[in-house]
């Protein structure tokens, strides 16, 4: 067997780190994302904003796998799988994120998006993909605690009348869930940037044919400046720039250690509206946020 270099031996130990840096990136444009979103929401209908982007976001992102790795061929059962886990991540994420939204209050659903990290674990380590180390489940439950008091200081509510609303957010955790399983189940002859290309693009055509009425609807005519630069940002660096790191994340770090990373997102959402959207943190709020950089901190031992 052939041992390790100098060189190699150096760059293992240096790709946990880089990539924790890589995504702390994503953590901050993801958290910046929701208030862009929110103000860009104002003007353009949710799911024709969430066809838009997600098909600039596959061009872009095909045309950059073209450049970089030339015209991709894939078999069958490589296309196949490549499919479902866009249709999953992408499509039915997105349509079950904007209709539960819709249907119950903004609190409950960060708190039920933000139990994806937990259900990633569980089902990463019932299907054999990963082992649930006791560091990692300390780290998520800790995690999972920040994110709760972050939201309850937010005047968090379970009501009856948004249960179907809590419902279809669920459903988009695990959709998230077996996105992030099905990327790091892929076999190694993909690069990042291919896996992210195109679970976008087989995500695409469902949400231009759900999107189609407001689509044609719109008076594109009509729409600011702002809102064009808010549709910019939630695309070319929340889609493009963050999803590419995120899966190579994923395929370096495992999916476990990827995704507690999205404990810490609320508290950058909530650091972001305040200046933006005017709504101040809380000492609870601080709490939380301290519970949450500890679990991740507890997730890398």
């Amino acid at each position: 067997m052939a041992t390790q270099t100098t060189a190699e031996r150096a760059a293992s130990r240096l790709s946990l780190p880089a990539t924790d840096l890589t995504m702390i990136l994503v953590v901050l444009i993801w958290g910046a994302n929701f208030s862009v979103m929110k103000l860009a929401l104002g003007e353009l209908p949710p799911l024709a904003f969430a066809a838009l982007r997600f098909t600039i976001a596959g061009v872009l992102l095909l045309g950059l796998l073209v450049a970089r790795e030339g015209v991709p061929r894939l078999d069958r059962a490589t296309l196949w799988k490549l499919t479902w886990v866009g249709v999953m991540g992408n499509t039915l994420y997105q349509v079950l994120f904007t209709l539960g939204l819709q249907r119950t209050s903004a609190a409950n659903a960060s708190l039920l998006i933000a139990t994806t990290p937990a259900l990633v674990a569980g089902f990463g380590a019932l299907l054999g993909i990963e082992r649930l180390r006791r560091s990692t489940l300390l780290g998520i439950g800790m995690a999972l605690a920040g994110v709760s008091l972050v939201l309850a200081a937010r005047g968090l509510s379970f009501t009856q009348s948004g249960l179907v609303g809590d419902l279809l957010l669920l459903g988009c955790s695990a959709c998230w869930t077996i996105y992030t399983l099905g990327v790091r189940s892929l076999g190694g002859g993909l690069s990042p940037l291919a896996i992210t290309t195109w679970t976008m693009v087989t995500g695409v055509p469902g949400l231009l044919l759900i999107s189609t009425p407001e689509l044609l609807a719109t008076n594109w005519g009509s729409i600011s400046a702002g809102a064009w630069w808010g549709l910019a940002y939630a695309t070319v660096l929340a889609l493009v720039v963050a999803y590419v790191l995120w899966n190579n994340s994923v395929r370096v770090a495992g999916s476990n250690r990827t995704a507690i990373f999205g404990c810490a997102i609320p508290m950058v959402a909530a650091l972001v509206a305040w200046p933006v959207l005017g709504e101040a943190p809380t000492p609870l709020q601080a709490v939380g946020a301290a519970l949450i950089i500890a679990g991740v901190l507890m997730t890398r031992r």
